[in-house]
Parts: structure tokens; C-alpha cells; sequence
């Protein structure tokens, strides 16, 4: 990273919540309508209520910009997904419980979806530590390798396999359901649409 970065996002610790928060609420509204490259500095800063010099100081560029109000957001959601987890033991119930926050948050959240798929590209999501979320993916992945240690789930693909499959499941439910501007609450459906899931990747009980 370097030293000009780094200067930024240890600016970025000093800027107030109250400017923050219309900061991310005018990304919101912006890029959850628009592609990345047709919105510029100028809407944003004027839809915040702040100066162009404030955003340039505490955010650098409008990529990084995007990033950190996405560092907020999908950090909430590994925040309360972890919370979730709390007193869970079984396999089946941690990822139930996983696929369920998901949907609720997405549901509650729609700009977030409709962020997502009109402002980035499939290539950020490997450049930025904001869309791998660490802490989460390390709990998902040691779930995973639980439950084919216990013969719970298949042992036919790797973990990171398996890992994808249930992520890429609920990446298209949720873009689908945010496109066709569905009305229900798409977690109203988590146990019947998890049952499905969960016949995919466990282990076929013998006979």
C-alpha cells in the first residue's frame, strides 16, 4: 500500500460520522442507479452536501471511494452474521443461519444489490480486501471443513468448491430477486430455498 493510501484512510478515521453517513447515503442512492463511470465527484459531493475537496481528502478516488462505503456495509453483514453464529454447533444449522442473515440483509438493504451489480466489476472483487471479508469467509470455510470432517457434506469437491457453490447460490437469488423488483421478502423463503441447497452439498446418507 503506499504512503499516500495509507495518509488517506488514517485521514478517513478523523472524518465525522454525521459527514460520513451523508457521504455513503449519496453513494447509495447514486451508484444503486447509475454504472460506476457515468457518476461523477461532482453529483456526489453535492448530493452529500460536502465540498469536492472533502471527498478527494478522505477518500482519494471514486473507487475508493465505492470501496469504503462497501467496507461499511458488508462489514455490518459479517458483523451480524458472526452474531448469528454465536451458540451454534451443527453444520446445518450455522450455514441455515448464514443463507437466512443473508437474505434478511439484502432484503432490508436493496440499494446494496443494486450497487453491487450496476457500479462493479467481477475483477474488484479479487483486488479488494473489502469483498473477501476475512473473519467471515474463515468461519464459513472452517464450517465447511467441519462438516466434511464429520461426513455431514460431500467430499466429492474441495472445501473452496463447496465454498463457492454456497456463496454463488446466494449471489444469484439475490441479484434475481432485486432485477425482477420482487416484492416478498426473498427470506421468507430461506428454509425451503436452504433445504434445496443443503440436498446439493451434504454427504448422501448410504442406502
Amino acid at each position: 500500500m503506499s504512503s499516500e493510501k495509507q495518509k488517506i484512510i488514517l485521514d478517513r478515521a478523523l472524518l465525522k460520522p454525521v459527514i460520513q453517513q451523508r457521504i455513503e447515503s449519496a453513494v447509495l442512492d447514486l451508484f444503486s442507479q447509475r454504472e460506476f463511470h457515468s457518476v461523477s465527484f461532482g453529483e456526489i459531493a453535492s448530493a452529500a452536501n460536502v465540498s469536492l475537496q472533502t471527498i478527494y481528502k478522505y477518500y482519494g478516488s471514486k473507487e475508493a471511494l465505492l470501496f469504503a462505503c462497501l467496507e461499511t456495509w458488508l462489514g455490518a453483514l459479517a458483523s451480524r452474521m458472526l452474531d448469528h453464529l454465536q451458540g451454534i454447533e451443527s453444520c446445518q444449522d450455522k450455514l441455515r443461519k448464514v443463507f437466512w442473515v443473508v437474505l434478511d440483509f439484502f432484503d432490508r438493504n436493496p440499494k446494496v444489490s443494486q450497487l453491487i451489480m450496476s457500479s462493479l466489476q467481477i475483477s474488484a472483487w479479487g483486488r479488494d480486501r473489502t469483498f473477501r471479508q476475512p473473519e467471515m469467509m474463515e468461519v464459513l470455510m472452517q464450517t465447511l471443513t467441519d462438516g466434511r470432517a464429520q461426513g455431514v457434506l460431500t467430499d466429492e469437491v474441495d472445501e473452496k468448491i463447496l465454498l463457492d457453490y454456497f456463496i454463488g447460490i446466494l449471489e444469484r437469488l439475490v441479484h434475481m430477486h432485486t432485477m425482477r423488483g420482487e416484492k416478498e421478502a426473498l427470506a421468507l423463503q430461506a428454509n425451503a430455498l436452504f433445504r434445496m441447497l443443503w440436498r446439493a452439498i451434504s454427504r448422501p446418507q448410504a442406502g
